[in-house]
């Protein structure tokens, strides 16, 4: 469980695989692992994440006609146009999991800045139509509808960028990079929406190498089961839902984890990058000191500031207060 030299408690995380799923799936926080109490930091907690207060949406609006197929709407008051944040949540694929509400106070915060926000829901694992290639038809096809929803509610498309957590950066890096998509592929759908940049907070980019660590600490094998196989088995989906089989993107991207991030080990976001830079793109990841899987996206958190920041940068706002190349700490906070 340790590849690439983790550090011990990345060695000893999967003693606590079946705490961590049960945890998840039944709203209990799990045990840490052995010999992590003394020297790790309190970390957001699955529950504590979905606990973070959030008010309604403007406005819940379908996108198709599934349950699972609607939008939350805020947008900031004033004339607009707005610029736009497409937030997509995460949990691990799985309905059980997580809903769009998880990222409403991500999206109060982006609409009290002045942003105006879509929280996508999707099909997911468990429910009829989740998985391949339902999950990701639905994720294109709400971005899409950002087109029906600009005029009435003065949404700048012009100035719009992609924002997911978890399973849902992963499906914020594929909704950015569909365009790829060649048009025998089932994901493929013309005219995607254009959008300015991605940033993927801690989700998984090459759905091959991310199997074993996702799969462990989300407690099923939800990778191979949103696909429909394995990498030997459907090589073909592998290729067509990773970023990285996908590139360039043609857009810019921020990737953004935590020291204590253990879901995307750093190494295999080390070498997307590299991957996307060398085939043009303008990619930057942002490593937050102390910063766990949920601290990332919760505005709440020290981590808030740079995420705010890189958000703004891509909308064409203040510049973020980033390096412009390669994995970048900020300071600490004092």
């Amino acid at each position: 469980m340790a590849p690439h030299g983790r550090r011990s408690f990345g060695r000893r995380v999967a003693l606590a695989v079946p705490l961590i799923a049960l945890s998840l799936a039944c709203g209990r926080r799990p045990a840490p692992p052995p010999d992590a109490t003394a020297s790790s930091p309190h970390l957001m907690t699955p529950q504590e994440f979905q606990a973070l207060p959030s008010r309604a949406p403007d406005r819940r609006v379908a996108y198709g006609a599934d349950s699972s197929q609607y939008g939350e709407l805020r947008v900031p008051s004033g004339a607009g146009p707005h610029p736009v944040v497409v937030l997509i949540h995460g949990g691990c694929f799985k309905a059980a999991y997580a809903q769009a509400r998880d990222v409403g106070a991500m999206a109060d915060a982006l609409k009290a800045d002045g942003i105006a926000t879509w929280s996508v829901e999707y099909r997911r694992l468990g429910q009829p139509g989740g998985g391949w290639p339902g999950t990701y038809l639905d994720v294109g096809g709400a971005v899409d509808h950002l087109r029906t929803l600009a005029g009435q509610y003065q949404l700048d498309l012009g100035h719009a960028i992609i924002v997911g957590h978890s399973a849902g950066g992963h499906l914020a890096m594929w909704a950015a990079a569909r365009a790829r998509l060649p048009a025998s592929s089932p994901l493929y759908m013309k005219d995607p929406l254009r959008v300015d940049g991605v940033i993927d907070l801690a989700g998984p980019v090459d759905m091959t190498a991310h199997i074993r660590e996702y799969e462990g600490l989300c407690g099923d094998t939800v990778i191979t089961s949103l696909l429909g196989g394995t990498p030997a088995t459907v090589p073909e989906r592998y290729a067509q839902a990773s970023a990285i089989r996908l590139l360039p993107l043609g857009i810019a991207q921020v990737i953004v984890l935590g020291t204590h991030e253990e879901f995307v080990p750093l190494p295999f976001i080390e070498a997307y990058a590299k991957a996307a830079r060398g085939a043009g793109d303008s990619v930057r990841v942002v490593v937050i000191p102390g910063a766990g899987h949920f601290e990332i996206a919760s505005p709440r958190s020290e981590a808030w500031p740079v995420v705010e920041s890189a958000i703004r940068s891509l909308l064409g706002g203040p510049a973020a207060r980033l390096a412009p190349t390669g994995s970048e700490s900020p300071p600490q906070p004092r």
